[in-house]
């Protein structure tokens, strides 16, 4: 399931939200769950009826959760486009960040939060010779409608 970031999770949260990959994965969309607190995140991404999910979510405090296995496609992006991609769930493993998002009081993203994303997403990387131009937001994949992670993501500190 995933195999290669096991040690990295600290939960599994399996979703039913998922289907088969008809793309190999080349890059990694980031997102905020903009809703509070996490378990309602969490709740709506592992209700059928939502048909929304990631492959993983990181808490504020840092815990990773894993919902979605890798080798499935999560449903994250929506409609999206990115470099020639327009089935940006098939070749994408989707992270959402436990954060109020935009819509409930924008503001910095827990060091916890990050200091959890950046190893996960370095294995995540390493495993799939994922290029850094595609590691990319939500807002990059779908810019008329979405603008997570937003302005105040540290990108640089992904950039080390």
């Amino acid at each position: 399931m995933g195999g290669g970031a096991e040690e990295l999770i600290h939960e599994e949260r399996p979703s039913p939200n998922h289907n088969e990959r008809t793309l190999p994965i080349s890059m990694v969309v980031l997102h905020y769950t903009e809703m509070k607190p996490v378990e309602t995140a969490l709740a709506r991404m592992c209700d059928p009826a939502a048909q929304v999910s990631a492959h993983y979510c990181i808490t504020e405090e840092g815990r990773v959760i894993r919902l979605v296995p890798e080798e499935r496609r999560a449903w994250h992006a929506g409609a999206s486009y990115w470099r020639g991609i327009p089935d940006v769930n098939s070749a994408s493993i989707g992270i959402e960040l436990d954060h109020p998002g935009h819509a409930l009081g924008y503001r910095p993203f827990a060091e916890a939060q990050i200091d959890a994303l950046i190893p996960l997403l370095a294995n995540i990387v390493d495993r799939y010779d994922i290029p850094r131009a595609n590691v990319v937001g939500h807002s990059d994949v779908a810019p008329m409608r979405k603008v997570d992670p937003g302005e105040l993501f540290p990108w640089e500190r992904l950039a080390r």
